[in-house]
């Protein structure tokens, strides 16, 4: 597979699917509308690649077999509607190319969101789960093993905020036959949401056989500057990815966003970003196509 850079992602999936009408406040987010309102996913999905996206992630961040089965759901069910997430995004990216058969093939990268999602109370946000590597390993690796065989482009490990989160990750990647990336969620310039430095979970995948890029998501655009100079200094060869979120500020307990979304820094700040190394980049929480089409104009004009 071969990936041109700079590679342009998409953004935010929920804030797109609530803009579309959708109720996202329960336990599953997201991944509730891969069974009630698959259209929906669809409908968002082709929003952002019709704003410029060249990379559309999937509804899978929150889907997962424990939390389906914990409302019900059966193992083959579970498993049947996290497979399904790929699958709408390939009908948007169908849909797309029937409407511009002459753009470039967009790739899916298929989510893989942290243990702290699966809880539902922010926890991707602390790192702290006090649980053990055995327990996120039997956690994160069925579903990895699920869409492995999916058609997905690669995986997209994103909004990690845990050091042993990322080593049990790193683990089980070793064996898969996708690409994928490792994107953190972080608390400041320096460090993940659980404190470890930047630096020492860029070193961890600098020689990893599956992982070709590093970054940060889900992340205030005031400090990605900082991040992606410190990534660069221990992550090798490999690719740098930040999709940042619009600034606002999370609350787990009612699962809304409060605070000025700074989007004007986002899209002024993406020239920076590629000066200083960023080779994916996109948008998450807050940040909507008309961001992603004003960065892919931004990107377009810096690599012209």
């Amino acid at each position: 597979m071969t990936i041109h850079y700079p590679l342009l992602l998409d953004g935010g999936l929920s804030n797109e699917l609530e803009r579309l009408g959708c109720n996202l406040n329960q336990g599953l987010w997201s991944a509730k509308l891969l069974e009630s309102n698959p259209e929906a996913i669809i409908l968002a999905h082709l929003s952002y690649l019709e704003a410029g996206a060249r990379c559309i992630i999937t509804s899978s961040y929150q889907a997962t077999l424990p939390g389906f089965m914990a409302l019900g759901y059966d193992k083959p069910s579970a498993s049947e509607l996290i497979l399904k997430s790929v699958q709408l995004a390939a009908e948007a990216r169908r849909r797309f190319l029937s409407s511009y058969p002459h753009a470039s093939r967009p790739l899916i990268a298929a989510s893989i969101g942290p243990y702290g999602a699966f809880l539902a109370d922010g926890s991707e946000y602390k790192g702290n789960y006090g649980i053990s590597d055995q327990e996120l390993r039997d956690f994160h690796e069925p579903r990895i093993d699920l869409l492995a065989q999916s058609t997905a482009d690669v995986f997209a490990c994103e909004t990690i905020p845990s050091f042993q989160e990322a080593a049990v990750l790193s683990k089980i990647l070793e064996k898969v036959n996708k690409p994928a990336w490792v994107s953190f969620s972080c608390k400041d310039g320096k460090h993940i949401r659980d404190g470890t430095p930047i630096e020492k979970c860029a070193s961890l995948f600098a020689n990893h056989s599956s992982v070709f890029a590093v970054g940060v998501n889900c992340t205030s655009p005031q400090f990605i500057s900082e991040l992606i100079q410190s990534i660069k200094l221990k992550s090798g060869d490999k690719k740098i990815v930040v999709y940042p979120n619009s600034g606002a500020v999370y609350h787990a307990e009612s699962k809304t966003w409060t605070g000025l979304s700074d989007l004007s820094s986002c899209e002024a700040m993406v020239e920076e970003w590629m000066d200083l190394g960023a080779d994916i980049i996109g948008g998450c929480c807050g940040i909507g196509p008309q961001q992603i089409k004003a960065m892919g104009k931004i990107i377009s004009k810096m690599d012209s």
